[in-house]
């Protein structure tokens, strides 16, 4: 048993293996048999492991397959804001990669790789599939080539990590001149040789990092003062209710690890009141980490290392929008008993992007890329609640069935109320029989960007039946939705899901 306010010697080792081999084949189904082999811990040390990690909502079990969840994202985050490259060298990469109209990514040292914080790509038939976290050989790209003789101006890459892919690279340093990451331009040698994509890019690549060293010179400070003092020990509460399952200082060891995800780095007073851990718990969580390769310490500070990176981040934040939801969607199913379906708006029509039926003799047959009118369904009332009015006179009102509005200022009625419900309620307006409940998935600004509802036939639910129960549900899995959604496309994701629509993802 775990005594409280201590750190189980080995605790936090443990759990990290356990994500670095789920984080090493993301896309391989594996059960707690599967990691008691590739880990070589104790079965039982492996599903207490896989208990804690899935009540923090890092794992998401799926019968007996265990999978990475977005919120696992929250560790890399740490790193990137705490980092603070990503957020001082991104805007000018971002210009950079529309001026040359080529892919931009930037990338720092880890060990005798590179491994990439920031990706700003062009579509294209053929682009460049580096994702944020992924680990590079030093030798075989140009940012690491730049890395290696961070006192070379610039370096090439002639097709080394893959054939047709060329690059130019110029490292970044920081007030004190040391290399701390590199900028590279990235093509194909159908538009460019290597020579050719060094005359064409290096001259703005070079200024482009004159004005990244400029934001380096003068980074975000992180002081005591400026840190809240009211951090919360949440694991007490979860030992407390799920008992000897639950590892407390595994839970704990990963919040001292987000904790220290600050400008600067973060001292042990500072992770203690973030955490609302003991100090001595913080010393040894912290300490653990920096032998593992994740942290380092920094003088009265600990730092976190580009390695949190390997904790899955590189799958997790290439999921599409549909396999963020669509774990929701299957949950969500499972406690109403009922169909439910994600979808955005497209012009004056919903576009399904996700969906899960449920099997009964008697079912809504809609699918994935399915397109209905926006007035007529419930989650399209809840996306046009969130449009400027005026932009609902140029929709066309047809009834659907008997039960259809028939104009627009009805139109416009029934949707300033959804507006103040909060959710939408159809009851057999696009179909005699079918009724439908939704509520809105809103991005990190508040703006509403998808809705998700429950379908049902009116023999099995009256309206009054779908408020009452379905609702709460309802809303709970777009709270969770909009979380998971956040975490892979940041906390102010814009939303802009055209692209999406565009590939049926």
């Amino acid at each position: 048993m775990e005594a409280p306010g201590t750190l189980e010697p080995g605790t936090l080792e443990r759990g990290l293996a356990v994500l670095r081999v789920l984080a090493d084949e993301p896309g391989r189904p594996m059960a707690a048999t599967d990691l008691v082999r590739a880990t070589g811990l104790a079965r039982s040390a492996v599903d207490r492991v896989l208990a804690t990690l899935t009540h923090l909502g890092y794992l998401r079990l799926d019968g007996r397959e265990v999978r990475l969840a977005p919120r696992l994202m929250e560790l890399g985050e740490a790193y990137l804001a705490g980092g603070g490259l990503r957020d001082a060298l991104s805007p000018p990469a971002r210009r950079l990669a529309e001026e040359l109209d080529e892919s931009v990514s930037l990338a720092v040292p880890d060990g005798e790789g590179v491994r990439f914080i920031a990706q700003f790509t062009r579509r294209r038939t053929m682009s460049v599939a580096f994702r944020v976290g992924d680990l590079l050989p030093a030798g075989r790209c140009a940012a690491g080539l730049a890395l290696l003789d961070p006192a070379a101006p610039w370096a090439v890459d002639d097709q080394l990590v893959e054939p047709g892919l060329v690059a130019v690279a110029v490292p970044v340093r920081d007030p004190a001149g040391r290399a701390v990451g590199a900028v590279s331009v990235v093509s194909h040698t159908s538009r460019h040789t290597a020579d050719g994509l060094r005359a064409h890019a290096l001259p703005r690549l070079r200024a482009t990092v004159t004005e990244m060293e400029a934001a380096l010179a003068h980074p975000p400070q992180s002081t005591d003062q400026d840190e809240d003092s009211g951090g919360v020990d949440r694991s007490r509460a979860a030992k407390q209710e799920f008992g000897a399952g639950y590892l407390q200082s595994l839970a704990r060891g990963l919040a001292v690890m987000v904790a220290l995800g600050r400008p600067g780095g973060a001292t042990l007073a500072d992770a203690s009141r973030a955490t609302g851990q003991p100090r001595a718990t913080v010393r040894r969580a912290a300490q653990t980490l920096e032998r593992l390769g994740y942290v380092a310490a920094r003088g009265t500070r600990f730092v976190l290392l580009p390695k949190v990176l390997e904790l899955g981040y590189a799958h997790l934040s290439g999921l599409p929008f549909r396999a963020v939801v669509q774990p929701h969607l299957n949950d969500l199913v499972a406690r109403v008993h009922e169909s439910a379906s994600v979808a955005v708006l497209s012009g004056e029509d919903i576009v399904y992007l996700a969906r899960r039926p449920t099997r009964r003799i008697m079912s809504v047959d809609i699918t994935v890329g399915t397109r209905f009118p926006a007035y007529a369904t419930s989650m399209g009332r809840v996306l046009l609640a969130d449009l400027p009015e005026e932009r609902l006179d140029a929709i066309a009102v047809k009834p659907l069935s008997s039960h259809t509005i028939s104009s627009t200022a009805e139109l416009k009625a029934v949707v300033r109320q959804v507006a103040a419900d909060g959710y939408a309620l159809v009851d057999q307006e696009l179909e005699e029989g079918v009724r439908s409940l939704a509520v809105p998935i809103r991005d990190g600004s508040g703006r509403v960007v998808a809705a998700v509802n429950v379908a049902t036939h009116a023999s099995r639910a009256t309206a009054a039946d779908l408020v009452r129960d379905v609702l709460p549900e309802l809303r709970e899995t777009a709270a969770r939705m909009a979380a998971d959604l956040a975490s892979v496309h940041g906390p102010a994701w814009n939303g802009d899901l055209r692209e999406v629509v565009r590939l049926g993802r």
